[in-house]
């Protein structure tokens, strides 16, 4: 059985960081290409960063561009989202998901097919 779990969300100020992490266990996670994306409230979920199951390739939507890394550690079975200078519009529900493709950084929700419960990020100003 495979489980996604994130962890990491919090409240921020305006300017803070935080560092989410997604442990996948119940599969092999170093076949899988791995993402996160977030969910605002009234909002569509969108895509925010995803990375090669080798790590050797990352892409990034143009909103956390510059601000948020994504990195991962096959070892440990674990992806991060290391998160600089937060707004207020990062507050958001993320979420962590596994896809079998990987289609040269485009996030599409479809292809993934494991996904965690979410870990909800709030940056107050």
């Amino acid at each position: 059985q495979v489980q996604v779990v994130e962890s990491g969300g919090g409240l921020v100020h305006t300017g803070g960081s935080l560092r989410l992490s997604c442990t996948a266990s119940g599969l092999t996670f170093d076949d899988y290409a791995m993402a996160w994306f977030r969910q605002a409230p009234g909002k569509e979920r969108e895509g925010v960063s995803c990375i090669h199951w080798s790590g050797a390739s990352t892409a990034y939507a143009g909103s956390v561009k510059g601000r948020f890394t994504i990195s991962r550690d096959n070892a440990k079975n674990t992806l991060y989202l290391q998160m600089e200078s937060l707004k207020p519009e990062d507050t958001a529900m993320y979420y962590c998901a596994a896809s079998r493709f990987w289609r040269d950084g485009l996030l599409l929700q479809s292809d993934y097919k494991y996904w965690g419960q979410g870990t909800q990020v709030t940056v107050s100003s």
